[in-house]
């Protein structure tokens, strides 16, 4: 079995060591992940660019390169040079180290890595951690990850296309595993202006991540009640409600 691993936040994050290792108690993992970060880049692909590829090394079944564009560009080129053209069996991404619920989906290149997989009909998962830091603790996480790999797996479907969120807990907090859909929340943002060291102006973004929903299904709400949650993603976007709705406007 060929299984391939990418993330966001680089070939050196423990997020994407932590994933490669489970997935290669499947089968042969092949980790292809950005030279650097690439939190915040979505589905974006280099096009003005060339693009560079390195093999890193071997750990075990494990072969991991870097490369120098986004993840939806990793995924590309481990398919069409790591695997000489042939499709993994699977595709993992993240860990990522951060939260990829609620509208984070539309941002996040761990999710990217998801939905290129979907697009070139690979079964794939995206798992992230709710927690930021670089020195988070992914041992809690780690049972539920080899246990929904091991359900994907065993379920032979192609059409997977799951995102899998976690709340920094200790292990003995986590209650399970919800299905569950995505909140309504956005981020509410300001552009800060500064200065750099030469007088130029810059502006930095920040802002709140605001929720629109209180609703008691949604990933949100799970995982504030220590939950790992399971949401399924479709990369067509078409809203059938309002297909059906303006057909008869023109």
């Amino acid at each position: 079995m060929k299984i391939l691993v990418v993330n966001d936040d680089g070939y050196f994050a423990p997020g994407v060591k932590h994933l490669a290792r489970v997935a290669s108690k499947f089968g042969q993992v092949v980790v292809v992940a950005p030279d650097s970060p690439r939190s915040g880049q979505s589905h974006a692909v280099t096009l003005v660019s060339p693009l560079r590829l390195h093999e890193l090394g071997q750990e075990g079944n494990i072969r991991y390169f870097s490369c120098s564009g986004t993840p939806a560009d990793c995924v590309k080129l481990a398919i069409k040079v790591v695997f000489g053209g042939t499709m993994p069996d699977y595709i993992f991404s993240g860990i990522n180290h951060g939260s990829n619920t609620a509208s984070n989906v539309v941002y996040s290149g761990t999710v990217a890595g998801l939905m290129e997989a979907a697009l070139t009909d690979v079964p794939a998962v995206a798992f992230s951690l709710m927690d930021h830091s670089l020195d988070a603790d992914f041992g809690p996480f780690l049972p539920y990850v080899e246990q929904i790999m091991g359900k994907c797996i065993a379920s032979g479907r192609k059409d997977i296309c799951w995102s899998v969120n976690c709340p920094a807990v200790p292990a003995e907090d986590l209650k399970g595993i919800k299905v569950c859909r995505l909140a309504k929340a956005l981020w509410d943002e300001d552009a800060v202006e500064r200065q750099d060291p030469a007088g130029r102006k810059y502006y930095w973004l920040q802002g709140d991540f605001i929720r629109k929903d209180e609703g008691r299904d949604t990933d949100l709400y799970y995982a504030d009640h220590a939950y790992v949650t399971l949401t399924p993603l479709s990369f067509d976007w078409t809203d059938y409600r309002e297909l059906e709705r303006i057909k008869d406007l023109f």
